[in-house]
């Protein structure tokens, strides 16, 4: 299957306009929304969740279900208009000229149907393909995918691979007719930085090798710089700016991708020094946005009878390859001007020891099936001799890819299991053989903890002031009802939610005020611990930024001990005193987020910092990509936990890391890490980031 080489724009997307019908309103999507495609060309589509980006794509797969319409506009592709083509003539683009890479990729799988047979399907419905060339086809995309035993994995079913696995399939499915346009919606949210770094370098190669041209979405800025040549900020349903990489992230025209930059941790940034900037005030609602420019109610430079008249349009800039910003101002704003320092704050006194974790061990028995291979009980390690300490006002950041046993240590502190061997200190007292319901009142009210996905842990049919309250009369906490009120109140100040919102219910929410209920909660019976597992993942940055900074802001007021959980080192770079590095239950490293930044390294922090995406065109990073998945704790490699995925491991002599597993080794004082290195390799080792900065 040849298929004519194509000269013009792949994609070509002018003044396009979208919108959604409901019985009592039509709500407008997507409006005047340009953007062109060249052919092998990346274009990164940017912006907060609700801001359009996916509505888009599925406006260009012409996917928009039954109440979503194309009401201003055109999408071509070559050079032919989607919106004008029978549904046969789209079914046969779709899937062989245009793919589609998901957020979810259980969702594009058929769970009952082995994978060989999945990918089969796309060639021979499509081009026509005998059976023996689409499976040699099949076996050829497999391989290009980078995953181990092609032929194996053909022959299994979706639920025998795991989520990076599972990503590479759907990739490989998408390519497996060559399409000239791929657009990728999220592809990586759901994976771990080592994976996605992966994931990104793959599709990055096949672009270049399948000569692809891509729409890639995303809300992660520093994933755009490192795969896409151009990007376009979308803001409440607009495009607010799009040009070549270089120009947006240096030389930025519009106020809101500025603003944006200003609330994400590149480095640089510290939680006293240069605290993070939030945007003030939310995201527009559809129905609800302002007249004139969507982002003026939060904007730094906005003026009245001017920025609110009318419909702004877009301006070309001088000078520079295809650069355009939705602003009226762009010409007389400053954007030089040195950054107005949000209010610095003082460091919180770190404290004395509040709990201490002693040679903590947590193991699983599974009971033997012919699942897991027949025989006896197996024994699942997931946490392996976890000893640390964590003091008053400090905040523990702890890292590691899924499966390190990071949620399984939070699960025994909190109480939720119970530890096999080992002794965890609150005040010297040992909780980790005491479940939850054991617990005295005090003890529970102390150690809280705020989850990774709000919208699970609050009760639909519960307003906002009760889940609170029902908080504090667990914690026995007020002499009545109406105490309890008062101080569910003060809680709303706390987290900096209007005190309305008492009578609210948790639809009528967004994703980051959620969360502020969550840490509301948390803080109801005055915490002392608080374990924040994955707080703002699911959060878009500026929310982050107004999170992260309120979590600080308590913790300073009440000397909170924070126990942060994150696979996001960017955020743990500029959040943590300490630092804690999970591998297969292990602590690989553990130091002050200095010690553990800069060199020495064990091998898999050094892996995992080359491994996050920093939007920032300065940075400089060592390009290295681990080969293979995380073992599996029920059978875990002999010596080293980490030997399997190693790059230094053939320094290390006589197959030591093999058949040992290695010693913990003290670096400097408080620095910690776990590694067969000699003191001579360990002086070698080079920063994984560095910044350029350019000669003036």
């Amino acid at each position: 299957m040849v298929k004519e080489k194509y000269d013009g724009p792949i994609l070509e997307i002018d003044k396009l306009s979208i919108s959604f019908f409901t019985r009592l309103r039509e709500i407008p999507a997507v409006m005047d929304f340009s953007a062109s495609v060249m052919p092998g060309e990346a274009l990164g589509l940017v912006g907060e969740s609700g801001c359009g980006k996916s509505t888009v794509a599925l406006g260009v797969m012409q996917d928009l279900g039954k109440n979503g319409r194309i009401v201003g506009g055109s999408i071509k592709f070559k050079g032919r208009d989607l919106g004008e083509m029978s549904d046969d003539e789209l079914r046969d683009i779709r899937g062989s000229e245009i793919a589609m890479i998901y957020q979810e990729p259980m969702a594009s799988l058929n769970p009952a149907m082995r994978i060989g047979k999945q990918l089969m399907e796309v060639p021979m419905i499509h081009a026509g393909m005998s059976e023996k060339d689409a499976y040699q086809r099949a076996l050829q995309v497999v391989t290009d995918v980078k995953l181990p035993d092609p032929e194996r994995i053909l022959k299994a079913y979706p639920h025998q691979l795991s989520g990076g696995q599972q990503q590479r399939i759907v990739i490989a499915m998408a390519l497996m007719s060559e399409p000239s346009l791929l657009i990728l919606d999220e592809p990586t949210t759901a994976l771990d930085v080592t994976v996605e770094a992966a994931v990104v370098e793959l599709v990055k190669d096949l672009g270049k090798k399948y000569g692809t041209s891509m729409l890639f979405i995303s809300h992660n800025l520093g994933l755009v710089l490192e795969t896409c040549d151009r990007i376009c900020v979308m803001y409440s349903g607009e495009a607010v700016e799009r040009g070549s990489i270089e120009d947006v992230f240096d030389e930025m025209q519009h106020p809101y991708t500025q603003a944006l930059f200003r609330s994400i941790p590149l480095p640089g940034a510290d939680k006293n020094a240069r605290p993070l900037i939030a945007i003030p005030g939310n995201f527009p609602l559809p129905h609800e946005r302002p007249p004139g420019c969507n982002f003026g109610p939060r904007c730094d430079y906005f003026e009245a009878g001017r920025c609110d008249q009318g419909v702004i349009p877009m301006s070309v800039i001088g000078g520079e390859d295809r650069h355009h910003t939705r602003c009226v101002k762009y010409q007389e704003i400053d954007w030089n001007a040195p950054l107005q320092l949000a209010e610095t704050k003082t460091k919180g006194e770190v404290g004395d020891v509040v709990l201490k974790m002693d040679k903590l061990k947590k193991y699983y028995k599974v009971a033997a099936s012919a699942m897991f291979g027949g025989g006896d009980t197996k024994v699942v390690k997931a946490n392996e001799e976890l000893s640390f300490e964590a003091r008053e006002s400090e905040t523990l950041a702890i890292v590691g890819e899924s499966g390190c046993g990071k949620s399984t240590f939070a699960k025994v502190l909190m109480g939720l299991e119970t530890a096999t061997e080992g002794q965890i200190l609150l005040d010297n007292q040992n909780i980790g053989d005491v479940p939850i319901e054991k617990r005295s009142t005090k003890n529970v009210a102390d150690v809280q903890m705020v989850f990774q996905n709000p919208f699970d842990t609050l009760n639909p049919s519960m307003t906002v002031g009760r889940q609170i309250v029902r908080a504090l009369e667990i914690f026995r906490i007020g002499k009545n009802e109406k105490d309890r009120w008062q101080r569910m109140l003060e809680l709303l100040d706390l987290v900096k939610l209007p005190r309305e919102f008492a009578t609210r219910m948790p639809r009528q929410l967004s994703g980051g005020q959620k969360q502020r209920v969550g840490i509301a909660r948390a803080f109801a019976g005055d915490a002392r611990i608080v374990v924040a597992d994955e707080p703002v993942s699911a959060l878009d940055v500026s929310v982050q930024a107004a999170v992260t900074d309120l979590l600080m802001e308590i913790q300073r007021q009440h000397k909170t001990t924070l126990l942060f959980i994150s696979h996001d080192l960017s955020i743990v770079r500029y959040l943590s005193d300490r630092v804690m590095v999970m591998y297969l239950g292990h602590v690989v490293e553990l130091g002050s987020t200095d010690q553990v930044f800069s060199p020495p390294y064990h091998p898999y922090t050094e892996a995992l910092l080359s491994a996050v995406p920093i939007a920032d065109t300065r940075v400089k990073k060592k390009h290295i990509v681990l080969e293979g998945d995380i073992p599996s704790a029920m059978n875990p490699p002999p010596g080293c936990p980490f030997q399997t995925r190693c790059r230094w491991k053939s320094q290390v002599p006589g197959n030591l890391c093999e058949k040992e597993v290695p010693p913990q080794r003290t670096m400097a004082e408080g620095h910690q890490i776990k590694c067969h290195l000699s003191d001579a390799q360990f002086n070698e080792m080079e920063p994984v980031i560095e910044i350029t900065v350019a000669a003036e």
